[in-house]
């Protein structure tokens, strides 16, 4: 289980999370929305152990264990996997060395070709051929496929919990149904999702039974609900809501 209790997080005097309080057990699918500006991002970039958000008060507990003194790489291994709203580009170091350090500490993948095999499987998937695979890491990708490549190291890693940034964000309509794909993949598998977006109609490529919508303003959840809750944002937009919760 993750659990977030009264979450505080500043940043050069500004309050960003205030008193946030959040729960994701394995499988489940959150859904974080809210404006530009009410701490979405902050909130996904603090759970992963960003060191621009290391000094909060509060607590964020995975598994029982406070994770406060992890790093972002131990809270990895912990199961917690973070998918940016702007992946980096990285020089000089190749995908498919990449892919393959990283399978190599993950239980099963001793063997080289085991790691190929899982490899070459999850590009296929996610629509990367050979060749793009030995090119650096994000080198000349666009927004979509720097966004397919993190939910192909998510498709190997199999995190128990995977937040998502904005997957949704600056990319096409075939990228997101691949990205669809994928999060229904995991999710499927047992993934809990954390999906952090601005848009309700994303939701609709999505196979959700049960989905839990939570709306941020000012750095806390103002008001929580099931998919439906998506569909009112969509139509009344953030304003509208925040007036009929009473939090505007």
């Amino acid at each position: 289980m993750l659990t977030v209790d009264n979450l505080e997080v500043s940043s050069n005097g500004e309050t960003i999370l205030n008193g946030l309080d959040f729960i994701a057990e394995k499988g489940d699918l959150s859904v974080i929305m809210g404006p530009n500006g009410s701490g979405k991002s902050t909130f996904s970039k603090t759970l992963a152990g960003h060191p621009d958000y290391d000094d909060y008060d509060g607590s964020i507990k995975l598994n029982d264990r406070e994770v406060s003194a992890l790093s972002p790489g131990d809270r990895l291994e912990e199961g917690l996997m973070l998918g940016f709203q702007h992946p980096p580009k990285i020089e000089g170091v190749r995908i498919r060395r990449f892919l393959n350090d990283v399978l190599e500490k993950q239980d099963g993948y001793d063997n080289p070709e085991t790691r190929e095999e899982a490899i070459s499987s999850a590009a296929e998937a996610l629509g990367f051929s050979g060749a793009e695979l030995d090119r650096g890491i994000n080198d000349g990708f666009s927004g979509g496929e720097r966004k397919r490549l993190e939910l192909m190291q998510a498709r190997l890693i199999e995190p128990d919990y995977l937040i998502l940034d904005e997957p949704d964000s600056g990319i096409d309509v075939d990228s997101l149904d691949l990205i669809s794909e994928q999060i229904n993949y995991l999710h499927g598998r047992g993934t809990a999702i954390i999906l952090i977006t601005h848009y309700g109609d994303t939701l609709s490529n999505l196979k959700l039974n049960e989905v839990e919508v939570h709306v941020f303003k000012d750095g806390k959840i103002v008001k929580s609900g099931g998919s439906s809750l998506a569909d009112e944002i969509e139509e009344k937009g953030f304003n509208r809501i925040y007036e009929e919760c009473g939090c505007n």
